[in-house]
């Protein structure tokens, strides 16, 4: 069985994010989501508007998603790809780059973004871009 894993916040969930899993799990047999908590979202620097909680029972409904568990710490990647054997890690190519240190553990894939939607984006619409409202 092939593996993949993936890292996020999945935050106001939109077609962008069910996009990107959708192809991270053609990518492979399981999907295994690490959804950041609310804790690392606050050492982040960013709060999101839907809970942990919330946020995970969301994707577990969807069906390209195999588990979800907590990401807490940016260490954590090397430990989950090697605890869960993990065959193809992904991101958005937004995060081009960053991750490269996991090739020595398994593949290493970035993808495209879907054009002209983003939780950023949502939130300057929805006039929530002060950064005071979404800091923890």
């Amino acid at each position: 069985m092939k593996k993949v894993i993936t890292y996020g916040t999945f935050d106001l969930l939109h077609k962008g994010h069910v996009r990107l899993l959708k192809r991270a799990k053609a990518l492979g047999d399981h999907l295994t989501v690490c959804l950041s908590s609310d804790e690392f979202n606050a050492e982040k620097g960013k709060k999101a508007y839907t809970s942990y909680e919330d946020r995970k029972y969301i994707l577990e409904a969807i069906k390209y998603v195999d588990e979800v568990i907590p990401e807490t710490n940016w260490d954590q990647k090397i430990h989950d790809v090697q605890d869960r054997d993990i065959d193809v890690f992904v991101m958005g190519d937004d995060w081009k780059g960053k991750f490269d240190f996991l090739k020595d553990y398994c593949e290493v894939v970035y993808l495209p973004r879907t054009e002209g939607i983003s939780t950023t984006k949502i939130k300057e619409d929805l006039g929530l871009t002060d950064t005071e409202d979404w800091k923890a």
